[in-house]
């Protein structure tokens, strides 16, 4: 089944009024559109329904996207987000490509996008919920984070945030101490919320939302056919 630009834009919709629902401005929220897992087919159809921001987890797959966007031609050109765990060996690949970097979490990472990508606009990634495994520093880390951006010449725009699965009211937690960092060290940015917690992130002020599953449906399987709606929350 192909990823169509009118379900996206209706999905779109529904998103929206989520926000709206949640207490939001959509128009103060930028949507991040996730095509992780999906085919070139996804990118298009996003920017066809009018979203530019695009994300991505890996770094291959955010070039084989790229130059099938590129190739395809007659379409506004995308902001590719890099969102997923960032290798430093992988900064390289797609130094060229990313417009906004949303997953620093480490002292070494942020040296290689500031080597390879001078300038570029970054977000800090914070475990605000202190999960194990999962990315992000620790929140009491991400000041320093922020100032060796910033010592790097990167532009830091403000912090990035994921929730706790099955638990919404550790995720609201996660997300009001992430909002409450940002301002206190005056970062305008905050990229929380995703498929499963849109509405907590709306209520803990976020200004930017990483969206896949609602907007394109369940991900294909490595097979390639279409699986049960997974438990994700992008």
């Amino acid at each position: 089944m192909s990823v169509v630009a009118a379900d996206v834009a209706t999905a779109l919709e529904r998103v929206l009024g989520e926000v709206t629902a949640a207490g939001g401005d959509p128009e103060r929220i930028t949507v991040v559109a996730v095509t992780k897992g999906f085919g070139p087919e996804a990118p298009l159809a996003a920017l066809d329904a009018g979203l530019v921001e695009l994300g991505e987890n890996y770094a291959q797959e955010l070039v084989d996207k790229a130059d099938a966007v590129a190739s395809a031609g007659d379409r506004p050109d995308p902001r590719w987000h890099f969102i997923g765990r960032l290798q430093s060996n992988k900064v390289r690949l797609v130094a060229d490509r990313v417009a906004c970097w949303q997953s620093l979490d480490r002292r070494s990472v942020v040296d290689e996008v500031a080597r390879r990508a001078p300038g570029a606009r970054v977000l800090i990634q914070v475990n605000a919920a202190a999960e194990d495994g999962k990315g992000g520093a620790p929140i009491e880390d991400a000041p320093d984070l922020v100032a060796r951006a910033r010592d790097g010449g990167l532009d830091v725009a403000g912090l990035m945030a994921v929730g706790v699965f099955g638990d919404e009211a550790a995720t609201e937690a996660a997300f009001a101490a992430t909002a409450s960092l940002a301002d206190r060290l005056d970062l305008p940015e905050r990229s929380m919320g995703m498929s499963g917690d849109l509405a907590a992130a709306v209520r803990s002020g976020t200004t930017m939302i990483r969206i896949g599953t609602a907007l394109f449906g369940p991900r294909p399987t490595r097979g390639g056919s279409r699986s049960p709606r997974p438990p994700v929350r992008d």
